[in-house]
């Protein structure tokens, strides 16, 4: 019995210890699949290697819509992750639950974290930030659309593979010769609404709503049935009558019509241009979105596409010390050169940018700088910084419902998106009544 009660301040001791040398395990619940999912994998094992103290939990939720849902409910239960990816369109609708979310900016100055804003490029940030300039959640997977052009198919047609389109009479006039010469396509491209009215407007400089395109108020109005986006639309309307442009669905529907050599261009995430590049059989030429030269600003810069981490409250105090660890480890140069290089994604911030080109990457893979110039082309202004909209999943399906009217003849340019305008703004003002905001 002596022996035992000897005993018990070791053992004390010793299971004092081990509690102390725990981790404190950190839920990060995230939308990303396949290769992405295994280098976000690998993000989380680095930065549990690289200190004891916090244990990264990354936890797949299925698509973009189905994390969001599922981190929404595990809140109301109490059980909601410390982490969340949600994409980037959905940035209003998480700004205007205020109580459920830790903002960043706020995070990082509560744990002492070093944090600077100005690290960080102004067109991913900015996407993510309040109307005073404080950021609300972490640019975690960005990317922007970029043009790819089969350089076999240029060469057959008599076209100059070194030289890619830059603006759009240009890339007409390239595809028409490609259809000439026999291609099936000569241009498609993905994701409709992100890239021929969100970006289009962002590189023409031109408000896509009122209210600095939502960020200085829940009371924004589209304006996408302007001049300049109606004069886009029914050009590509009447380039679709001959297949020199060829509507190819939603999504990334389009993509494997370009590596199979149906259509000699395309416009796409550059977040996809690895898999681009592993699954055709052809030289592949790159180059930046094109404009059009009579639209006075243009080009001016691309938007992002993509998804942040936000953090949620209601968590134990110790767990947001170690997100802020965390988002201070993913801001380090060496670590967002390697995000950036094995995913294609941007690098969040300029040393990131300047490390992986003195390591000589960009060199090695042409075309891969191309998203990181077009959104530093020039510094974002009100109409190129971003989208602040409430339910913009929704209102970008009903943008490229009305764009397949367009592109099918049904409707013309104007009437479609003088309807896209109108279906919008009805589900602007369906949010604007159940913000708490109002």
């Amino acid at each position: 019995m002596i022996s035992a009660l000897r005993l018990l301040p070791v053992v004390a001791a010793l299971t004092f210890t081990f509690q102390a040398q725990a981790a404190t395990d950190i839920a990060l619940w995230h939308a990303m699949s396949g290769e992405l999912g295994r280098q976000l994998d690998k993000l989380a094992s680095d930065f549990n290697a690289s200190q004891s103290d916090y244990r990264i939990v990354p936890a797949y939720k299925g698509n973009y819509t189905e994390t969001v849902t599922a981190a929404i409910f595990a809140f109301r239960s109490r059980s909601q992750p410390a982490i969340v990816q949600v994409n980037e369109v959905a940035t209003a609708t998480m700004t205007a639950a205020k109580g459920a979310i830790y903002p960043v900016f706020s995070l990082m100055r509560d744990q002492g974290e070093p944090f600077s804003l100005n690290d960080y490029l102004p067109a991913v940030s900015g996407y993510y930030t309040d109307a005073a300039g404080n950021l609300l959640s972490f640019p975690f997977n960005s990317s922007t659309p970029i043009l790819y052009y089969n350089k076999t198919m240029f060469r057959d047609a008599g076209l100059d593979p070194q030289t890619p389109p830059k603006t759009w009479p240009e890339l007409g006039a390239a595809a028409k010769r490609l259809r000439e010469r026999g291609a099936p396509c000569g241009f498609t491209t993905s994701w409709p609404s992100w890239i021929h009215v969100e970006n289009f407007s962002a590189f023409h400089n031109l408000p896509l709503a009122t209210r600095a395109n939502g960020f200085a108020g829940l009371d924004a109005e589209l304006t996408i049935n302007n001049p300049s986006l109606v004069h886009h639309v029914a050009a590509l309307s009447e380039w679709q009558k001959t297949k020199v442009f060829d509507y190819s669905g939603r999504g990334q529907a389009a993509e494997p019509r370009f590596q199979n050599g149906e259509c000699g261009i395309f416009i796409g995430s550059s977040a996809t241009r690895a898999d681009i590049k592993a699954n055709s059989k052809f030289e592949i030429g790159y180059g930046m979105m094109p404009y059009w030269p009579d639209v006075s600003g243009a080009p001016q810069n691309a938007i992002i596409g993509g998804a942040t981490l936000w953090v949620l409250r209601d968590r134990p105090r110790e767990e947001y010390r170690g997100v802020a660890r965390f988002f201070a480890y993913l801001s380090q140069p060496g670590v967002q050169a390697a995000w950036h290089q094995n995913t294609g994604y941007l690098p969040i911030t300029r040393a990131a940018f300047e490390l992986t080109r003195s390591q000589g990457f960009y060199e090695r893979n042409p075309g891969s700088a191309i998203s990181f110039e077009q959104i530093t082309l020039h510094p974002p202004t009100e109409s190129s910084k971003g989208i602040r909209l409430g339910s913009f999943v929704l209102i970008r399906g009903a943008i490229e419902d009305e764009l397949e009217q367009a592109f099918a003849g049904r409707k013309s340019a104007q009437s479609a998106l003088d309807s896209a305008v109108e279906r919008g703004n009805k589900l602007l003002r369906q949010f604007e009544r159940a913000s708490p905001e109002r």
